[in-house]
């Protein structure tokens, strides 16, 4: 698609593709979300639903949205995760006021039968590597409650650092606490960890992210 050259892009760190989910994946991701996929706790939930199509839900609603409000300072793109001839998960890299803070956030889910098998941590390292070595982000964050061990082992075997614990507000009053997590480039790039990753198709996605 010439005026969405997005749809285009296409990563690879090891035997993990990425690329942008379209909307024809929507029906097939929704369908294996893992139950312990965590939404935003922030987000406003759907009421006369069950826990299940909830979480559909939103995840189809996030989507629509990150398409909707794409703008070259702020943006999130979502990557779906392909495996093995499957589509086992997906991937997110955000930049909020991209140009300005050069700063990534990520966030990601996989479906349980594919766990354990450093699906997560070569997923992760893929989008990474867009972020730092075609975007030039300086530095990546990501957050984790303190219960999700998986997001957090990512973090740490990629060489996030600690960056300390924050509180956010949920709807109803819930307050929930977040670990907090930072990568350099400067880190990233003592590690190696680019030469695992490939990146094909950027080039028109430029203007997209700013970039001339």
């Amino acid at each position: 698609m010439d005026d969405w050259p997005l749809f285009g892009l296409r990563l690879r760190c090891r035997e993990v593709t990425l690329r942008p989910v379209r909307e024809d994946d929507l029906p097939r991701l929704a369908a294996i979300l893992p139950d312990d996929f965590e939404q935003d706790p922030r987000l406003e939930r759907l009421p006369g639903l069950d826990a299940a199509a909830q979480e559909r839900g939103l995840f189809c609603q996030g989507y629509w949205r990150a398409l909707g409000t794409w703008s070259p300072s702020s943006w999130v793109l979502h990557l779906a995760v392909g495996f093995e001839g499957d589509l086992v998960g997906v991937q997110t890299l955000e930049g909020e006021d991209f140009p300005a803070l050069r700063t990534v956030d990520s966030a990601s889910w996989l479906t349980r039968r594919v766990r354990g098998r450093g699906l997560g941590v070569a997923m992760r390292t893929a989008a990474l590597g867009l972020a730092f070595e075609r975007l030039g982000a300086v530095a990546a964050v990501s957050s984790a409650v303190p219960a999700n061990v998986a997001s957090l082992g990512v973090s740490r075997r990629i060489g996030y650092a600690e960056n300390g614990v924050g509180l956010i507000a949920a709807p109803g009053g819930r307050v929930v606490e977040l670990r907090h997590l930072r990568l350099t480039a400067d880190r990233w790039r003592a590690a190696g960890h680019g030469r695992s990753v490939t990146v094909a198709g950027f080039d028109p996605c430029r203007p997209w992210f700013g970039l001339a």
